[in-house]
């Protein structure tokens, strides 16, 4: 007989004569004459009530099932004569899979998240991180839907390259090379004896890969896990992390924007209709707040402003920052949260950034001080989508590159395209981990990804 999914049969519409399923224990309490067991299989938030009558075989073993125990079980759905719930199951036949020690960790009480995360192959079976799994696979789809339904041609970009998209330097290196005894040439390390036969890293962005695809197929995206070795403790970076990076052909600045704000709500619309049972979980116990949060994203325009106009809005700020802010320095987290909570009560999108802050790929303004550089920022969490319009001219590109210090024959291939068909085209970045953030009320990057990679960190 083949198990059915708890959440199936939460959702039936009628008593069924004979079911199976299969689960993890959450509470066993024992009457006179009966136990009643909770169980849950990890499909939805709701267990499943399990009464295990003292006329059953095993009884006496059942009597013994501890919390974080495996069980099967067989016997008639329904309607429950208790309150509580409108299921249960009078067990016909109950099969322990597998006996749970006293010692399991996850006992019926609350756990700090900063415990939580040092069991992070438990903590999935918690009400909490089940719920913002769930919600996690739920958002992958959506976004997948999203770019289907918009007529984007999905393409896998490298995870091992030889570029450095945003010139920053910060990479983990792929080698097999031995360590102990590196090749020497010229005092330096001689990757030509390495696998690809030069130095190789983990890639920051698929973007200049996406752009190539752009650029033959029209609109494209790839969503996958990208790398920083940026030695960083804040909430809101880790190591390793997934990327949603559209690019499109024949599209400006303006028009990438459009798409950010549209794929965010559609993001949040999206969670809302088939997420309800999760999400009401972190509105009533993570963030009180979440709901009207969300439904402000969902119902407002977002605001746009030039750059130098937040730089002016954070100058006459009342708010004492911990990091001055003026013209050409980057904005700060503090500066990002003041402009969508205080200022604006919505999300903002900010655009045209000082060239000199931002990468060689992004396209130069009329002005020659500003590039169509855009970021979307959201309240609770800052910057969730930064893009640009690319730089298609040659010239130009080829100019940006000597100002940056890179060198053009390692981006031979990406010069290339600007050669031969080139048109104006755009994309951007988005922070999968920090979509989640926003939509659970979740306020760090390491709770809203299975086995988080950060400094020192490894585990798992």
């Amino acid at each position: 007989m083949q198990r059915t999914k708890i959440i199936n049969l939460l959702n039936s519409k009628q008593e069924i004569d004979i079911v199976l399923v299969k689960g993890w224990v959450r509470t066993r309490r024992d009457s006179k004459t009966f136990s009643f067991i909770e169980l849950n299989d990890g499909s939805c938030l709701g267990n499943m009530q399990i009464i295990a009558d003292q006329a059953l075989d095993n009884y006496e073993e059942i009597k013994k099932i501890t919390t974080g125990s495996a069980i099967s079980v067989k016997g008639r759905l329904a309607k429950s004569k208790g309150g509580g719930q409108k299921w249960e199951i009078p067990a016909e036949n109950i099969e322990i899979i597998s006996m749970s020690p006293e010692s399991y960790p996850l006992q019926k009480k609350r756990h700090t998240d900063e415990f939580l995360r040092t069991i992070a192959h438990l903590r999935p079976r918690t009400n909490k991180y089940g719920a913002a799994f769930r919600i996690r696979s739920e958002l992958s789809y959506a976004i997948h839907s999203f770019f289907k339904n918009k007529g984007f041609k999905y393409i896998h970009t490298p995870i091992i390259t030889g570029s450095d998209c945003e010139g920053a330097g910060e990479m983990f290196r792929v080698t097999n090379l031995e360590l102990d005894n590196l090749p020497k040439k010229d005092g330096h390390v001689d990757y030509s004896a390495d696998f690809f036969g030069t130095e190789s890293k983990l890639t920051v962005s698929g973007q200049l890969s996406a752009e190539m695809f752009a650029l033959a197929l029209g609109d494209v995206y790839t969503f996958g896990p990208t790398f920083r070795a940026e030695n960083s403790n804040t909430s809101r970076h880790a190591a390793e992390f997934w990327m949603v990076e559209p690019e499109m052909a024949f599209c400006d600045l303006a028009g990438n924007m459009e798409l950010g704000e549209e794929l965010i709500k559609y993001l949040v619309a999206y969670v809302l209709e088939n997420c309800k049972e999760d999400m009401n979980l972190f509105a009533r116990f993570v963030d009180k707040n979440l709901m009207p949060a969300l439904e402000n994203i969902l119902t407002r325009d977002f605001a746009r402003l030039p750059y130098e106009e937040a730089v002016n809005i954070l100058k006459n700020a009342k708010n004492k920052f911990e990091h001055e802010i003026e013209f050409g320095k980057d904005l700060q987290s503090e500066h990002e949260r003041y402009i969508t909570e205080t200022y604006f009560k919505k999300p903002v999108i900010i655009f045209d950034y000082p060239k000199t802050i931002k990468p060689f790929y992004m396209r130069v303004n009329n002005d020659n001080k500003t590039v169509a550089a855009m970021d979307v920022l959201v309240p609770g969490i800052g910057e969730i989508i930064g893009g640009s319009q690319r730089e298609e001219r040659l010239d130009v590109l080829e100019t940006r590159m000597d100002e940056h210090g890179l060198s053009k024959e390692d981006y031979w291939w990406y010069i290339d395209s600007r050669r031969y068909g080139s048109v104006p085209h755009s994309g951007f970045g988005m922070g999968f981990e920090r979509v989640i953030m926003l939509m659970t009320g979740i306020r760090n990057i390491r709770d809203v990804i299975p086995f988080s990679r950060t400094p020192g960190s490894i585990d798992f």
